[in-house]
């Protein structure tokens, strides 16, 4: 899959920031990718996966200059039922 995030607003340059959540569908002991990215602000940064590892989008930050911002997770109780 392939994700193009960018905000360009006429702004003053900002730091780039990358919002980070955990995958909701993954077991304990997987070994699979564990998180999503989900805004990037900033900057523009191109993305051509849907999930990452913590020390891929740590080195991604580190390679354009950005802070992660890992979000937490939402409580059951605010979550919406369907």
């Amino acid at each position: 899959m392939f994700m193009s995030f960018g905000l360009n607003c006429g702004m003053e340059e900002k730091t780039m920031k990358i919002y980070v959540r955990e995958r909701q569908k993954v077991g304990e002991g997987v070994e699979s990718p564990k998180y999503r990215i989900v805004a990037v602000t900033g900057g523009q940064l191109q993305i051509e996966a849907t999930h990452f590892r913590k020390f891929e989008i740590e080195q991604i930050a580190k390679d354009v200059g950005a802070e992660v911002v890992f979000m937490k997770p939402v409580a059951d109780e605010h979550k919406k039922k369907h």
